[in-house]
């Protein structure tokens, strides 16, 4: 199986504070992957690097074979811990703004999928509860033909219902062949969905493996967590 994700000796630093230390790992296309860890641990630095938004780091990163750059950007969907969507917008301006950005964009499954999860599609986004502020986030991600989504922290927030409904979204809707790196604080909620797991520990990759390997040995991921993690706490 191709590789998408190609990660080798990577390490970022602030100066004298080293983020990320010598991390390499890979990642299959077809799988969604999760990138779990404690805040601090380096997780929002090695997305910010995948996306193209960190540039100055050491070791090689490739996404599809290409050096992160203008030829991967189009190839990632990305979405922040933070909503992207302005205030004004209602759902039907931002399926338009998508559709103007991207060209990978489908358009009618949005406006589709809108529907589908009883979105006001003229309502502006201020105005729409937490949980269906994520689930338009989501959509206009999950909306594009990418080869890797990328998605920060997209459950946070959100009532159990609202969370069962956005790993649907994420499980049914990503394009075949594609992955999904999902990082989440909510293990128990969401390692029924993940094909593989990354801990990332003070900086180092402290577990990269399927996930049905770590169930061999009698354990849930959220277990595992615990105890790689224990001193976190």
């Amino acid at each position: 199986m191709e590789k998408l994700i190609n990660v080798s000796k990577l390490t970022k630093s602030y100066g004298k504070n080293v983020v990320l230390k010598d991390i390499s790992f890979s990642v299959d296309s077809g799988h969604i992957i999760g990138l779990l860890g404690p805040n601090g641990s380096g997780k929002t630095t090695l997305i910010k690097i995948l996306v193209g938004l960190i540039k100055d780091y050491e070791g090689i990163v490739r996404i599809a074979n290409e050096e992160i750059g203008p030829a991967t950007k189009s190839l990632v969907a990305f979405l922040p811990d933070r909503s992207y969507i302005p205030d004004w917008m209602t759902p039907l301006d931002a399926i338009a703004y998508m559709s103007d950005f991207y060209k990978d964009f489908d358009r009618q499954k949005a406006e589709r999928m809108i529907s589908d999860f009883d979105l006001n599609p003229k309502q502006r986004f201020k105005t729409l509860s937490k949980g269906q502020q994520e689930k338009l986030s989501l959509i206009l991600v999950m909306c594009r033909q990418a080869q890797l989504y990328i998605l920060d922290e997209p459950l946070g927030g959100v009532d159990p219902a609202a969370r069962e409904n956005i790993l649907r979204l994420i499980k049914d809707n990503y394009a075949n062949g594609s992955a999904v790196l999902l990082s989440t604080h909510l293990i128990n909620d969401v390692e029924d969905v993940f094909d593989h797991v990354l801990m990332i520990s003070g900086g180092r990759l402290v577990v990269d493996s399927f996930v049905e390997d770590v169930r061999k040995g009698g354990k849930t991921v959220e277990q595992v967590f615990k105890e790689v993690f224990s001193h976190a706490w």
